[in-house]
């Protein structure tokens, strides 16, 4: 089905840039060979030209000459990921940059290895260990750790039976004050297997592949203690000492290291040597631990090194995933943990403020989202284009309909207006920034790393339409209400003294139920429920042009890249059913994280000195839009702008198509006080930004200058939103 390669035009485009054109299509047409039927190519500098195709992994870009076909030729490890990145470049489908199954060892760079790597490989002289992340190691943990140790080792010299170990804890005094270019050396091993411990194993597997999330190496078969090997382990009344006094109290403070060190990231490979230290150091006989400066190392034949650390901080560690899942997302679960139990246990607010709670509910959907984008795209990759439709279609927008749902039957229940005008802050602040605000900062960042960024304009083109029209249909009814509606206003105050003269009045509205509503139930509601049926109609149309008859649009082309001797089977990192028990379980919860943060927002709604309007637009539209902006970010980051600019659109789309249509459906079996008629200042803001997005998309190709324009208009509507004065009635 993909078509040929468009013939470049030759005199109507002028003679520089048609002889550029077709200089530029010969050029790839000779190195494809047999691919020229396919479409014109630009390669990476990267790619030799005299090589034949087979024989490297073809990365291309969407940068081509305007007069041919665009082509996207993308790699692929493995069928699953050829899925995921073909559903990233269709339309209505989740964008997802991370991967969902094991990328091979081999095809990994050399920085992402060392993030998974053991502390246990003695590397070269790499500089000074006096550097700013490891001081702020000695600053935040080695002190008072040292200090402990001292204080233990003086116990267990105390206890006499414990000498050994009152030594051993005087080493790590010193080991643990500043670990980096120390060793710490097991110097015996014992010749009975049964004897080996949890360090052995772990060193005997390191380097073999990827370790464990945490403990820094493969999860051990059994662990045995040292003294088993001959039976007396119970007998050694050191060891007895030392498991009863010693090691509990320095367990518990190197797992308050561990934890500390895994949620700040940075500062993953002190939780690693904490860590090992629990499970490995601390329970080997003290005979067989050596503590000893790099430089002065020697290792011997049969000794094996259990921790060598040279660096506390590694700002790549966000790259860090654990079972597929970003370090982040990890990192921000317990909070909804803690979110819940919060919630639901202290409804009094005897231990915590509504504000609190609300901040907590709101920060635990992020995580919620992250979890909900990656079982979505994990389903969609394993599974064949319907299931992957509907399950995008189903869950796509369950995030946002969620809490639009929960306030609206809030503010039904308590009778209150400010939900209903909250809840269209949202709907208008998520397609406001979704038009300016993501695409323009992808636009920046990208374009500090790319001088100038271009992207698939008809794709773009289409998205662009199908905006145009779903927010036309989405106000046309307050459109209409202006225009019939009758203006009432709430006071008016004579400016002039003169009855004749200029009145100022506030509060003012057009009235839709005058004469028993009949404007309201006769005119505007059908033309409300006609808007809601022909919007998800028109977003049909939108996915079978693209997704059927006119899949050339986008022109992704799937490839393999084999290197000689690697296999690379797909290692999922969800199968389907655990991926869909997760969609399951992260839906129910955000459902009850966005209960509670309606039940707790209306403190802040009445007691805040900030504008509805700009809670609304800000922190209730934004916030569970992160981890798309992240994924569009780092698509930009890639020279990937065209996936940047669909996560934009496509959830504007499905804000004006989907979910609105939703919400009127839902008012029709649970009557609440949601209507489709706006605020001009929604109104204005929404259609000036879908123009200017337009203009700047026109030529197919931007820079961060186009993208600082979006972004700071995007601010200049936040500052029209936070000195607007709230809503009539709230």
């Amino acid at each position: 089905d993909v078509p040929k390669a468009t013939e470049p035009r030759g005199d109507s485009d002028g003679p520089r840039r048609g002889s550029l054109c077709d200089r530029h299509c010969a050029t790839i047409n000779n190195v494809q060979g047999d691919l020229s039927d396919l479409g014109c190519h630009l390669h990476r500098p990267r790619v030799l030209p005299a090589m034949s195709p087979p024989s490297y992994c073809q990365q291309h870009s969407e940068e081509v000459c305007e007069s041919c076909v665009v082509k996207t030729t993308l790699t692929a490890e493995n069928v699953v990921e050829a899925n995921k990145l073909s559903n990233n470049y269709k339309f209505g489908f989740k964008k997802w940059k991370s991967h969902v199954t094991a990328r091979p060892w081999e095809d990994r760079s050399e920085i992402v290895k060392e993030l998974y790597s053991d502390l246990n490989v003695i590397r070269g002289s790499g500089g000074s260990t006096v550097t700013c992340g490891n001081v702020l190691y000695l600053l935040l943990f080695g002190w008072w750790l040292s200090f402990i140790y001292v204080l233990m080792a003086a116990m267990m010299f105390i206890t006499i039976v414990g000498a050994p170990y009152g030594r051993l804890c005087w080493d790590l005094a010193g080991y643990f004050l500043w670990p980096f270019a120390k060793v710490i050396q097991k110097v015996e091993v014992p010749k009975s297997p049964r004897a080996l411990g949890t360090c052995e194993a772990g060193a005997e597997a390191s380097g073999a592949g990827e370790s464990s999330a945490l403990l820094g190496g493969p999860v051990p078969r059994r662990w045995r203690p040292w003294c088993w090997a001959d039976g007396r382990h119970w007998q050694c009344a050191g060891a007895v000492v030392w498991l009863c006094l010693g090691y509990p109290m320095l367990a518990l403070a190197h797992g308050l290291v561990c934890v500390t060190a895994w949620l700040l990231v940075v500062l993953i490979p002190v939780a690693k040597l904490n860590a090992r230290t629990i499970t490995c150091v601390l329970l080997l006989p003290p005979e067989q631990l050596v503590v000893r400066r790099l430089r002065m190392t020697e290792v011997p034949p049969e000794g094996e090194v259990i921790l060598c650390c040279y660096r506390a901080v590694n700002p790549y560690y966000y790259k860090y995933t654990v079972d597929g899942i970003n370090v982040f997302a990890v990192n921000l679960l317990p909070l909804v943990l803690v979110t819940l139990v919060l919630g639901y246990v202290d409804s009094h607010n005897r231990l915590t403020s509504s504000p609190i709670k609300f901040t907590l509910a709101l920060l635990s959907i992020m995580p919620l989202s992250y979890y909900i984008g990656m079982a979505i795209a994990s389903i969609s990759a394993q599974s064949n284009f319907a299931v992957g439709a509907v399950v995008n279609a189903t869950f796509g927008s369950i995030t946002e309909l969620t809490f639009y749902i929960t306030a609206l039957i809030k503010g039904s229940r308590e009778g209150n207006r400010c939900y209903a005008e909250i809840v269209k802050s949202a709907l208008t602040g998520t397609l406001v920034g979704c038009v300016l605000f993501v695409p323009g900062l992808c636009m920046v960042i990208g374009g500090i790393r790319h001088q100038e960024q271009r992207f698939n304009s008809r794709s773009a083109g289409v998205s662009s339409a199908l905006l145009f029209l779903s927010v036309g249909g989405v106000f046309a009814p307050t459109l209409f209400s202006k225009v019939y509606g009758k203006l009432v206003c709430g006071e008016c105050h004579n400016v002039t003294q003169n009855p004749l003269g200029h009145y100022l009045c506030h509060n003012c509205h057009f009235d839709l139920m005058e004469n028993n509503g009949t404007l309201y139930y006769s005119h505007v509601q059908p033309l409300v429920y006609t808007v809601s049926l022909l919007l998800p109609a028109a977003y049909l149309i939108g996915l079978f042009f693209t997704l059927k008859t006119h899949t050339h649009i986008y022109d992704i082309h799937i490839s393999g890249c084999h290197m000689p001797g690697h296999h690379h089977s797909a290692v999922v990192h969800w199968s389907r059913w655990r991926a869909l028990v997760i969609l399951l379980l992260s839906t129910l919860c955000m459902s009850a994280c966005a209960d509670l943060a309606t039940e707790h927002i209306s403190p802040i709604l009445t007691n805040s000195t900030i504008s509805q309007y700009f809670i609304g637009v800000t922190v209730l539209a934004m916030v569970p839009e992160l981890p798309e902006i992240v994924n569009g970010i780092q698509f930009a980051l890639q020279n990937n702008l065209s996936l940047s600019i669909e996560i934009g659109n496509c959830i504007a789309v499905q804000v004006c198509m989907l979910q609105i249509p939703i919400l009127v459906l839902f008012t029709i079996f649970y009557p609440t006080n949601f209507t489709l008629v706006f605020s001009d200042l929604h109104v204005y803001a929404s259609m000036f930004s879908v123009v200017l997005m337009n203009y700047i998309f026109m030529d197919g190709k931007c820079d961060y200058f186009q993208g600082t324009v979006l972004v700071m208009v995007y601010f200049i509507l936040l500052a029209v939103y936070f000195f607007a004065p709230s809503p009539s009635g709230c």
